[in-house]
């Protein structure tokens, strides 16, 4: 997979991606499982509640009837404002290197197209497992009172943040399509990726085990982002994002994959116009036994791109 003879690798890429940053001092005034909660707690406070009670003083009560475009601004600013600025702000003030922090590095171009293929594959697997979550949830609800409850509350909540979605994405015009596609793909690639894989998930590396780091940090992840029915779907595309940027030693991957991940949802929502494409619970019929069938075939496929992924960085090491 890796020409040792390619000259386009950069010579720090050809030392070993895992020794990118050994020479960078890096140092906490407090344990780094603190230091990460601290983004946890703060990014979720500043962003939920404190940009929350920013739109209910601007807007009221009736976000509904609210300017779209004005909506789509607030989101921006709450992303940068209350998730990118505090990520700088916390590894500044705890740590004393934030492109070692970060994992500042500009991954080669094969890197890139790895991870990108795993993205490819994970996108569909886990659209047919939402599918299957879906029939499986509706069977419980239909033999159990106590299901069918949880399931309406449930609904109701899953209803009202997929309309605010809805609103947020749908575009009458071309620069309405633009500025979706910044608002919605764009801006939380880098603010997000920036706190949870960036910030969080260095810390918790400095303590655990790579894999806990990711796993906890994806989890936050999910939670973080109010989807009950795609909460599953949530912490695997977390997950995987996670361990592009531990393997990879580069932040830019998983921004990367994050930005193709919404891009590709936005940009077939408005070519095909498919609400299922934004829904955390598709309602259309499922074959069973055909999703099952696709959902094993494609984890198949990814867990071969991802042992793909582990030798071509295996190699690099060796090399």
């Amino acid at each position: 997979m890796i020409d040792e003879n390619d000259q386009n690798i950069e010579p720090e890429h050809k030392k070993g991606i895992k020794n990118y940053f050994d020479d960078q001092i890096i140092s906490t005034q407090i344990s780094p499982i603190a230091a990460a909660f601290i983004g946890l707690v703060g990014g979720f406070f500043l962003y939920q509640v404190v940009g929350g009670l920013i739109t209910l003083i601007i807007f009221g009560l009736d976000v509904k009837n609210a300017p779209v475009n004005l909506m789509r601004l607030m989101t921006m600013a709450g992303q940068i404002l209350f998730i990118l600025l505090p990520a700088l702000l916390f590894s500044k003030m705890f740590y004393n290197n934030i492109p070692a922090i970060f994992r500042i590095r500009v991954p080669h171009w094969k890197e890139i197209l790895l991870f990108v293929a795993g993205i490819i594959i994970l996108t569909p697997l886990l659209q047919t497992y939402l599918y299957l979550q879906t029939h499986f949830i509706n069977w419980l609800a239909e033999n159990s009172s106590f299901i069918a409850s949880v399931k309406k509350t449930v609904d109701s909540l899953n209803d009202m943040m997929e309309q605010a979605y809805g609103n947020l994405i749908s575009a009458n015009n071309l620069f309405e399509q633009f500025f979706v596609v910044i608002i919605v793909a764009v801006v939380p690639a880098i603010c997000e990726e920036s706190m949870f894989r960036g910030f969080i998930q260095r810390s918790f590396e400095f303590k655990l085990k790579p894999f806990y780091a990711a796993l906890i940090t994806a989890i936050f992840f999910g939670i973080y982002h109010f989807n009950p029915y795609g909460i599953i779907p949530l912490i695997l595309l977390g997950l995987y994002f996670g361990f592009a940027a531990y393997i990879s030693n580069s932040i830019v991957i998983p921004m990367i994959l994050h930005f193709l991940n919404n891009f590709a949802a936005v940009i077939l929502y408005f070519t095909i116009g498919d609400e299922d494409l934004i829904k955390s619970a598709p309602v259309a019929d499922t074959n069973i036994l055909s999703s099952i069938m696709t959902l094993l075939g494609l984890s198949v496929l990814f867990g071969a791109v991802v042992v793909l992924i582990k030798k071509y960085y295996s190699k690099i090491e060796t090399s």
